[in-house]
C-alpha cells in the first residue's frame, strides 16, 4: 500500500458514529447547504417503499436533514413508481428528463439525468434494492460533506453478507464475501492502475454522496461502470484528500447471478480501459454460455460503451442555473 493511502485511511475513513445527527444538522444550518437524495429504481417494488419511508420519517419529518427525495424510475414494469410515491417520494420517470436526448438503458444514465431534476448542493445516491435499510446510510455519507469543506465525495463502506449471514444453510466462512465483482475486477484494476484508490473498501458500492459542484463536472458512464468511473475521474479532478469513506454497518440486498456479474465486470473493465488509454475496443461485446437442450449455447450481450458528458455542458442544465 502506498504511504499516501495509509495516511488517507487514517484521516479520511470514518464511522457513522463519528458524526452524530445533531452535529450534522448544526453544520447544515450554519452553511445553508441543501441535500437531495436520489434512488435509481428498476422493478424494486418490494424494497423501495421501506427505504423511502425510513428516509422520510427519520431525515425529513423527525430531523430536517434531507430537503428533497426523488425516485427516478428507469422503466419499471411492476409497481415501483406507485409504491415509492405512496411512501412519500417524488417519482420522476427517466424518459421524461431531458427528452431531446433519447435515454439509454443503465444505472449511470439514471444518475446523470437525476442532476436535472434535483436542486441540492449535496446529492446522495442510494440503491433501491436494499433490505433492512437504516437512515445511517444517508447520514453517514452526507455528514462529512456538511461538516468538512475539504471533502467533495463520500462513499459508504459496509459488510456485504453472502452465504452464512444471508442464508443460514450456506457454508460458513462466506458471510463477508459479497461484492464479487469488486474483488475479482474492480479492486485489482484500482490497485494496479490507480493505486491511490486502493483504500476504498467498497469502490463499486451504490451508496455515496457528493457535492453538486463536482458531479456536474463529471462524465457518467451510462451503465455499471459509473461508480468506478466516478471514483477515477474525481481523483483526477479534486485529488485523493477530497474523497472519503464512512462505515455504515451492513448492506443487505438482492444478489445477481454469475452471468449478470460477468456483464457487470465487462462494463467496468471497459470503463477502466477508456480511462487508461481512450483506446480502440476491438469487440464491445461479451459472449456467455448457458446449457440448453443441445449442450452449451452462446449468448452475446453488448458491453456499455456510451458515456454522458458532464452535466455542466448540457444547455438545459445551464439554462436552469441561470434561471
Amino acid at each position: 500500500m502506498l504511504e499516501e493511502v495509509g495516511r488517507w485511511l487514517a484521516t479520511r475513513s470514518w464511522s457513522v458514529t463519528d458524526r452524530p445527527l445533531h452535529r450534522i444538522l448544526a453544520a447544515k444550518r450554519a452553511t445553508g447547504q441543501s441535500v437531495s437524495v436520489v434512488l435509481p429504481a428498476l422493478n424494486e417494488e418490494e424494497t423501495v417503499g421501506e427505504i423511502v419511508s425510513v428516509i422520510r420519517h427519520d431525515l425529513m419529518v423527525q430531523a430536517p436533514l434531507v430537503d428533497e427525495m426523488v425516485v427516478v424510475d428507469s422503466g419499471s414494469t411492476d409497481r415501483t413508481s406507485e409504491v415509492a410515491a405512496a411512501a412519500g417520494a417524488r417519482v420522476v420517470h427517466r424518459d421524461a428528463i431531458l427528452p431531446r436526448i433519447p435515454a439509454l438503458p443503465g444505472k449511470g444514465e439514471v444518475l446523470w439525468r437525476s442532476l436535472l431534476v434535483t436542486t441540492g448542493d449535496v446529492v446522495c445516491f442510494v440503491d433501491a434494492d436494499l433490505r433492512e435499510f437504516s437512515s445511517d446510510f444517508v447520514t453517514g455519507i452526507v455528514g462529512p460533506l456538511l461538516t468538512d469543506p475539504g471533502v467533495d465525495l463520500v462513499k459508504a463502506m459496509y459488510d456485504r453478507p453472502l452465504g452464512a449471514e444471508a442464508d443460514p444453510l450456506a457454508p460458513t466462512g462466506t458471510a463477508g464475501q459479497g461484492g464479487r465483482v469488486t474483488e475479482l475486477m474492480a479492486r485489482p484494476l484500482l490497485n494496479m492502475h490507480w493505486p491511490q484508490l486502493a483504500g476504498f473498501v467498497q469502490p463499486l458500492g451504490g451508496e455515496y454522496a457528493a457535492r453538486r459542484s463536482l458531479l456536474e463536472r463529471l462524465p457518467f458512464p451510462v451503465g455499471y461502470g459509473v461508480e468506478l468511473g466516478m471514483l477515477v475521474d474525481s481523483l483526477h479532478l479534486v485529488g485523493l484528500d477530497a474523497l472519503a469513506q464512512v462505515d455504515v454497518g451492513v448492506r443487505r440486498h438482492r444478489h445477481q447471478d454469475g452471468q449478470a456479474l460477468g456483464r457487470m465486470a465487462a462494463a467496468i473493465y471497459r470503463t477502466a480501459q477508456l480511462r487508461l488509454a481512450r483506446g480502440h475496443l476491438v469487440r464491445p461485446a461479451l459472449t456467455q454460455f448457458e446449457r440448453g437442450a443441445d449442450g452449451f449455447e452462446p449468448r452475446t450481450h453488448p458491453v456499455d460503451t456510451e458515456e454522458r458528458p458532464p452535466m455542466a455542458e448540457i444547455a438545459e442544465y445551464a439554462a436552469r442555473r441561470v434561471a
